[in-house]
Parts: structure tokens; sequence; C-alpha cells
């Protein structure tokens, strides 16, 4: 099997949160040794793949 390096492509994008959201992620990417960034997309990562979807939110809306 041949060995094939793989790019992940980055984009710039700017967000607004809370200082006291920022201090928390700071402070665990500090605790952990990786960058803010990092942690952020896989925050963002783990929080889509376990999402409920629309469907069920709305099936839950319409049942009660």
């Amino acid at each position: 099997m041949e060995f094939k390096i793989k790019k992940q492509e980055y984009i710039n994008k700017t967000f607004r949160i809370t200082r006291e959201l920022n201090d928390r992620l700071s402070e665990v990417a500090q605790q952990e040794d990786i960058s803010v960034n990092a942690l952020v997309v896989q925050c963002c990562d783990y929080a889509l793949a376990n999402m409920k979807s629309s469907t069920t939110k709305k099936s839950n809306k319409t049942s009660g």
C-alpha cells in the first residue's frame, strides 16, 4: 500500500463568542497542549456528529 499525504484544507472564519467561553476554551487547550483552533474544530466536529436531526426535534415538539 502506497503512503499518501492527506492535506486538510482550512479557511478563515470570524465568530464572536463570549469572554467566558473564550476563557474556558483557552484553559482546556492549554491543559491539553493543543491550540484553541484545534480544540474548537474538534468540539464542532463532535457536536455535529452527535446532534439530533431536525426531524427528531419536530416530532418531539408535536408529540408533547
